[in-house]
């Protein structure tokens, strides 16, 4: 690869990793969701503008403090009244090699309360639940100034356009089809946070 573009130093994935403080699996997952830009080299080998690296490192404040700051732990609330896909859900985010820690709701008002006791990063939301508008939900965690910065992707088995549509409009940052497909749900949560919070380590 050429660094004709001018003085850009690239760095390979070992090295962004290690310059962000969190790990190259991590690293991967915000490259193949778009967070992270790459360049491919001619061998098929990504790698990442040094300015980028920086940049990203100064916006989170990575820098000394790790990817989750003083917490280390990226906190992700489920709410979903299905018990069995509750429990898939935490079995596979704990799983994964980053420090998540995971609670469940199962339905609005336990949802409410974990909004502001459990103080979620993400939170993975049914869209339709027994008395409980999923899409009224997203919306009011947006407009409540404790709770919008938390972000919210939604889990629907309608998913049509209309759905969809109104869900980003609600102020969702995704909406993934049931049954869940796993690659969508990292690419979709990337086990990182908004843009003025810290990234999942």
């Amino acid at each position: 690869m050429s660094e004709s573009a001018g003085k850009t130093r690239y760095l390979t994935p070992n090295e962004a990793a290690s310059r962000l403080m969190i790990s190259p699996v991590t690293l991967r997952h915000w490259a193949l969701a778009g967070k992270l830009a790459f360049v491919t080299t001619p061998g098929g080998h990504r790698r990442f503008a040094e300015d980028d690296i920086e940049r990203l490192a100064a916006q989170h404040s990575l820098a000394g403090g790790g990817v989750l700051g003083d917490s280390q732990t990226q906190r992700i609330l489920i709410v979903d009244d299905d018990t069995q896909l509750c429990g898939f859900l935490v079995e596979l985010l704990q799983g994964l090699p980053d420090s998540v820690q995971t609670d469940v709701a199962t339905n609005g008002f336990e949802a409410g309360q974990k909004l502001h006791t459990f103080r979620p990063h993400t939170v993975l939301l049914d869209l339709m639940m027994p008395g409980m508008n999923g899409f009224e939900v997203c919306r009011q965690i947006k407009q409540d100034p404790e709770t919008q910065d938390v972000r919210v992707v939604v889990m629907t088995g309608y998913h049509i356009p209309e759905n969809v549509n109104k869900a980003i409009e609600a102020g969702a940052e995704a909406c993934l089809a049931k049954p869940l497909d796993k690659i969508q749900l990292f690419k979709a949560i990337v086990l990182s946070h908004s843009s003025d919070m810290s990234a999942q380590a």
